[in-house]
């Protein structure tokens, strides 16, 4: 098993490559997903969030040995360089590959587990949570600072931006970090960039009102182009859902 460090990592490596090696019995389940599994650790002073990626299919065992980053290193790196901008998500502590003669085999993230208050999912689901507009106007900005850092963030979805509120004012930190861009973005680029958050229109609505004060467009552009990128994707959605049902069926 490779193992890289971070500056804070380095403090409690002995005890990190342990939970690791030790994941599938110890710690507490926090998230068990189809992809990928999710597990807490106490770890000294510090509440340590581990990752266990799907290993990936033999294409990709290859791909991450030999030609790219994997998802756990690009995790790691995708951190750093977001703290490096001032920019929100959990503090990076190691990534680790396991490695399977000449193929590439299991892959962990950890990063210090973040307290917060709710997700961007909340304010989807449910329109009259506590100050509503003012957490969908601060999301806007945070994403408006994303974009003038010149990183897209491609998995810009409900689940994957923790929000915790500190004082009056919402802090915003990006989970899930294997798929980034960075580089000048275009305002049809920027736009997409809010295609998967929500189908609701007012929310929409508020977001393009907001982020066109930011980037001094006219907010009707702004709007039109944030819900034709929403509409796009929300049928390719459907579309892809429907193909599953019927992929399912056939499968009986």
């Amino acid at each position: 098993m490779k193992y890289i460090f971070s500056e804070k990592g380095e403090e409690i490596r002995e005890e990190l490559s342990g939970v690791i090696k030790n994941f599938e019995s110890e710690g507490r389940s926090f998230e068990q997903g189809a992809r990928n599994s999710l597990r807490i650790f106490d770890i000294n002073n510090y509440t340590v969030n581990v990752k266990s990626f799907k290993r990936p299919n033999l294409i990709n065992k290859i791909a991450y040995k030999y030609f790219r980053k994997s998802k756990a290193e690009r995790s790691f790196l995708y951190a750093q360089k977001l703290l490096s901008a001032n920019i929100g998500t959990p503090y990076p502590l190691t990534f680790a590959e396991e490695n399977r003669g000449v193929v590439f085999g299991d892959s962990y993230y950890a990063c210090l587990h973040q307290h917060y208050d709710l997700t961007y999912r909340e304010l989807v689901k449910d329109p009259d949570y506590p100050d509503h507009e003012n957490i969908l106007r601060a999301f806007t900005r945070f994403t408006f600072e994303l974009h003038e850092n010149n990183i897209q963030f491609l998995d810009h979805s409900p689940g994957n931006t923790l929000i915790a509120k500190d004082s009056e004012k919402y802090r915003f930190y990006l989970v899930d970090l294997n798929r980034m861009n960075f580089g000048e973005l275009s305002f049809e680029q920027r736009m997409q960039n809010f295609s998967r958050l929500t189908p609701i229109r007012e929310m929409v609505k508020i977001m393009a009102d907001e982020y066109a004060s930011l980037i001094e467009r006219p907010k009707a552009e702004v709007f039109e182009r944030m819900w034709f990128h929403t509409n796009q994707f929300q049928e390719k959605f459907k579309r892809k859902k429907k193909l599953k049902k019927i992929f399912k069926f056939w499968k009986k």
